[in-house]
């Protein structure tokens, strides 16, 4: 199968969680023998902090302006089986209007879908959504699963609409080596979102300042410039995806914490989450609906809502979080890897293939 991918960026994973899912992704697609072309539109941000150039059985296409790339991509488009055009595509709108035009399959992948919802809520249309929003695409993915599918139905005229989760490369992400810098009690690996920040503060900061003498870990950029740190947390400003085994690596716990929107909806497990699982870390994380869908509260994952919480997670002996980190990796590599979803992604693609065809068939017959 010939895919086409109209998206964010696959070239640089800078404040950017759609680059390490689509590698993973790509890659899992490639070794089975299918392609991938990927039109990205170039930003400075992203290409100050690039570091990827190419992906194996990926045409990377980075292009400074829709004009300049409209032809090739309409060509993409019709050579392709499949079309896909994503949340936060710059050209989203411009693409999805080629993919509905020109695609044998026109399909739309919402790694966003809380973050949607709530700018709808909030009065806000998305400047890569176009005006009919999802009508027309035979097959609408979400990141999220539960109650968002059908708010996407009922807001945004979507007909088919199933989840695609988030994944873990294994060959990325293992177990790995701490750095000696890096040793720390408690990590946390995400950029600044200001509807995280709240959590952040209560999982993260708040017990950094109760365990003065114990090391935190954050690795992430966007945070302001004013934010006050507690002097025992140590900032790493950007984690390079290499780099994350030696990250997850060097802290007895990692935290995983949510963004309002996302854990309002439920069923919302973050790349870091099946990252660290991985790695074989322990992970703590907020709690939202769904979350025992992936992982199992108590013996592959532990919860915590308060400050008291964590430090009860934190005073668990080294030997019960090993075995926490042991079988969430264990449960990650049998159930959520680039490799699973991709063969998920196949199977959703092709069911909805076929039932364009005969639709197709149909309207040129009439």
């Amino acid at each position: 199968m010939e895919l086409c991918v109209f998206g964010l960026a696959v070239s640089s994973s800078w404040g950017n969680g759609h680059a390490t899912l689509w590698r993973g992704l790509i890659g899992a697609l490639a070794r089975r023998g299918h392609r991938v072309t990927f039109f990205e539109r170039d930003a400075p941000w992203y290409a100050a902090h690039r570091d990827l150039t190419g992906l194996p059985g990926c045409t990377l296409r980075i292009y400074s302006g829709w004009d300049e790339v409209r032809g090739e991509a309409r060509a993409a488009v019709r050579r392709a089986d499949a079309s896909l055009v994503t949340s936060y595509c710059p050209d989203g709108v411009a693409a999805s209007a080629l993919v509905l035009e020109d695609a044998r399959l026109p399909v739309f992948y919402d790694l966003d879908t809380p973050i949607t919802l709530d700018d709808l809520a909030a009065g806000r249309w998305p400047a890569w959504l176009q005006a009919s929003g999802f009508r027309g695409y035979p097959l609408v993915l979400s990141y999220t699963g539960g109650r968002a599918l059908s708010l996407l139905r009922t807001a945004l005229g979507a007909g088919r609409v199933e989840p695609l989760y988030g994944s873990v490369d294994p060959d990325v992400h293992r177990p790995g080596v701490a750095h000696l810098a890096w040793r720390s009690s408690l990590s946390y690996l995400g950029t600044y979102a200001r509807n995280r920040q709240d959590a952040v503060e209560r999982l993260f900061l708040e017990p950094a300042r109760r365990r003065s003498g114990e090391r935190f870990l954050l690795g992430g950029s966007m945070y302001p410039d004013d934010l006050a740190w507690p002097e025992n947390v140590l900032r790493v400003e950007h984690v390079d995806p290499g780099e994350h085994a030696a990250f997850y690596a060097s802290a007895s716990l990692t935290l995983n914490v949510t963004r309002e929107p996302m854990a309002a909806l439920g069923f919302c497990p973050s790349a870091r989450i099946f990252e660290a699982a991985a790695c074989g870390t322990p992970v703590l994380s907020d709690s939202w609906e769904g979350i025992d869908r992936f992982f199992e509260p108590g013996r592959e994952i532990l919860l915590a809502d308060t400050p008291r919480a964590v430090a009860d997670a934190l005073d668990r002996g080294p030997e019960a979080l090993a075995r926490i980190g042991q079988r969430a990796r264990e449960r990650a590599l049998s159930e959520h890897t680039a490799d699973h979803r991709a063969l998920e992604l196949l199977a959703l693609l092709e069911s909805a293939r076929a039932r364009v065809v005969p639709d197709q068939a149909a309207a040129g017959g009439a």
